[in-house]
C-alpha cells in the first residue's frame, strides 16, 4: 500500500513539473524567436545610419509618391480584376445547377502552378516580331507590358486564392437567411447585395490579404513587365545604384504598406458578427437553375480558365514544339533542378526542425509568453520577400560578412520566410494528440525527454512530412529571395526563367518553365488533397 502511494506522488510530482516548459523546448523556442527579430532589427539599424537631413531628402522625393501610387494602383487593380475572375466562379460552382462542378473547381485551382512570372512569361510571349501571334498567323500585335502586363499575370496566378475563399463562404452559408429575405419581398439581387455579399465579406478580405501581400512582396512579374513598384525601386537601388540606405528605407516604407493592409482588414472586421442566432441546422441552399443564360457561363469559365491555364500552357507548347531551342537547353533543366533542390531540402528540414518546439510550446504549455514566440514566426512571412532579403544582406555585411552571398544565407532566409508555412501542419498534428499520452508515459517511468521522442514523434510524423513538402515546393519556385541573396553563378529554376526571359530569351527560358509548371503542380495537388474539394453539398 505504502509503495502504492509513493508512486502515485511521484507521478503527480513529475506531472506537476512539466506544466512548467522544458528548458529543451523553451531554449530553441526563444532562439527562434530571436532569429525571427534579425531582419528587422537590421533593416531598421541599415535606415537608421541617415543623417537627418539625408533622412528628410530620402523620405520626401517626390518619386516615393510616385512609387505608392503605383503600388497602390497595381494592388488594386489585382484585387479588381481577381474578383471579377472569383466571385463568379465561386457562385456557378456552389449555387447552380452547371456540370461537372468537381472538375471546375480543380481546374480553377490549376493557375496556382503557374507562378506570377511564368505567367509574365507567357503574356510576352504572344506578343512582338517574335511572338507566337506573328510567327504563327502573321498578327503582329504589341507585347502587353507595363502596368497592365503586371496586373493581367499577377491576377491569372492569384485568383484561386480569393476562388476557394469565397467557395468555402459560399457552401458555408445558411439559406435560410436568403430564404426570410425574399418572404420579405427582397428581389435576387437585393438579396445578394445586403445578405450574401455582406457574409461573404470575411471570406473576401481573407483572399485579399493574401493576394494584396503577395503583389506587394512580388518581383519577378513586375521586372518582367519593367512596371516601376516598390519591390522593383528596391531592387534597382540595391543592385543598380548601390543605394543601400534608399533601399532600406524604401523597404520601411513597403512594410508599413502591408502592415497598414492589416490594419485595414482588422478595423473592417471588428465588431462585425454574421454567425446564425437562430435555432436549427443550417440548410443547404437551393441550386439556381441556369436555363437560357447556361451559354454565357460556360462562355465565361471558358474565358477565364483558357486565360489562366490555356495561354501559359500554349506558349510554353509553342517555344518546345514550334521554336524549340537548342537540344544542349534540355540536357540543363535536371542539373538546374537539383542544384534548386540542393538548397530548397535544407530549408524545408530546418524549418520544420525549428517550428517544431514552437508549436510544441505553444500548444501544450499556453502563456502570454509561448503566444508572443509563436506569433513571431510569421514575421518572415509577412515582410515582402525583397524586404527580408535586403535585412539578411544588412545583416551579414554588418555581423556576419563570411556568411556573405553564400548558399548558407540564402538557406537561412528561406527558413525565416517560410517557417509560418511550417508551423500549420505540425501544429495541427499536436493539437491532435491527446496530452493524456504523454500522461501515460510518465506514469510508466518516461523522463519529458524520453516521451516527447517515443511517443510524441511518431504522432507528429504526417505534420512534419506535410511541413517539409509545403517549404520545398514554396523554395523551389521563390524567385525574389533568391535573386537578391544566391551565390555568384548560382542559378535555381526561377532565377534561370527570370534572367532568359528578361534578356529576350523566350525559347531558352521554355524548358526552365515548364519544369516549374510541373513541378508546381505537386503544390496544387496538395492544395486539392488536403481541402477534400466537393462539387456540391
Amino acid at each position: 500500500m505504502s509503495s502504492t502511494v509513493v508512486k502515485s506522488v511521484a507521478v503527480s510530482e513529475v506531472l506537476a513539473s512539466v506544466k512548467r516548459p522544458p528548458l529543451y523546448i523553451l531554449v530553441p523556442a526563444l532562439l527562434v524567436a530571436l532569429c525571427m527579430l534579425i531582419p528587422l532589427v537590421y533593416l531598421f539599424l541599415r535606415a537608421g545610419q541617415a543623417q537627418p537631413d539625408q533622412l528628410l531628402e530620402l523620405v520626401f522625393r517626390p518619386r516615393n509618391a510616385q512609387l505608392l501610387l503605383n503600388t497602390l494602383s497595381l494592388t488594386g487593380g489585382v484585387l479588381l480584376i481577381c474578383t471579377f475572375l472569383a466571385l463568379p466562379l465561386a457562385w456557378l460552382v456552389t449555387r447552380t445547377n452547371i456540370a461537372a462542378k468537381r472538375f471546375l473547381t480543380i481546374l480553377a485551382v490549376v493557375p496556382l502552378a503557374v507562378p506570377g512570372y511564368v505567367m509574365a512569361y507567357a503574356l510576352l510571349g504572344v506578343g512582338g516580331n517574335m511572338g507566337a501571334l506573328n510567327q504563327l498567323f502573321g498578327i503582329r500585335v504589341n507585347n502587353i507590358s507595363g502596368y497592365w502586363g503586371a496586373v493581367w499575370a499577377l491576377s491569372l496566378y492569384t485568383y484561386p486564392y480569393i476562388f476557394l475563399n469565397v467557395r468555402a463562404a459560399l457552401l458555408g452559408l445558411d439559406s435560410s437567411l436568403e430564404e426570410s429575405a425574399q418572404s420579405l419581398g427582397y428581389s435576387k439581387s437585393m438579396v445578394f447585395l445586403k445578405i450574401i455579399l455582406p457574409h461573404l465579406l470575411p471570406a473576401l478580405l481573407a483572399g485579399y490579404m493574401v493576394v494584396g501581400l503577395y503583389v506587394l512582396g512580388d518581383f519577378g512579374a513586375v521586372a518582367l513587365m519593367r512596371y516601376e513598384a516598390f519591390s522593383y525601386a528596391i531592387f534597382t537601388q540595391y543592385s543598380g545604384a548601390f543605394d543601400r540606405i534608399y533601399a532600406a528605407w524604401l523597404s520601411i516604407m513597403l512594410l508599413a504598406l502591408a502592415v497598414s493592409f492589416l490594419v485595414v482588414e482588422a478595423l473592417i472586421l471588428k465588431r462585425k458578427r454574421l454567425a446564425s442566432v437562430g435555432s436549427g441546422v443550417t440548410r443547404p441552399a437551393r441550386m439556381f437553375e441556369l436555363g437560357k443564360a447556361s451559354p454565357i457561363a460556360w462562355l465565361y469559365i471558358l474565358v477565364v480558365l483558357g486565360t489562366s491555364i490555356g495561354l501559359p500552357v500554349a506558349m510554353l507548347s509553342y517555344w518546345l514544339l514550334i521554336a524549340p531551342p537548342d537540344v544542349s537547353i534540355f540536357w540543363q533543366v535536371p542539373w538546374t533542378f537539383l542544384r534548386s533542390a540542393s538548397a530548397a531540402a535544407p530549408a524545408a528540414i530546418l524549418a520544420a526542425a525549428l517550428a517544431l518546439p514552437v508549436c510544441y510550446l505553444s500548444v501544450r504549455y499556453p502563456s502570454r509568453l509561448t503566444s508572443m514566440i509563436e506569433r513571431s514566426t510569421y514575421i518572415g512571412y509577412a515582410l515582402p520577400p525583397l524586404t527580408l532579403a535586403l535585412a539578411m544582406v544588412f545583416f551579414s555585411l554588418q555581423t556576419a560578412y563570411f556568411f556573405y552571398q553564400t548558399l548558407g544565407l540564402l538557406i537561412v532566409t528561406w527558413t525565416l520566410a517560410t517557417l509560418a508555412l511550417a508551423m500549420g501542419p505540425i501544429r495541427s498534428a499536436i493539437m491532435q494528440t491527446r496530452a493524456n499520452t504523454e500522461e501515460a508515459a510518465y506514469a510508466l517511468g518516461y523522463s519529458p525527454a524520453a516521451t516527447f521522442y517515443h511517443v510524441m514523434f511518431p504522432r507528429l510524423r504526417r505534420g512534419i512530412l506535410a511541413a517539409l513538402a509545403l517549404v520545398f515546393l514554396f523554395c523551389m519556385k521563390e524567385l525574389p529571395i533568391t535573386f537578391l541573396l544566391a551565390p555568384t553563378g548560382y542559378s535555381t529554376l526561377a532565377v534561370t526563367v527570370f534572367s532568359r526571359t528578361s534578356e529576350g530569351m523566350m525559347a531558352e527560358a521554355a524548358p526552365f518553365a515548364a519544369a516549374i509548371v510541373i513541378f508546381s503542380s505537386l503544390s496544387v495537388g496538395m492544395v486539392l488533397n488536403r481541402e477534400k474539394i466537393k462539387g456540391s453539398r
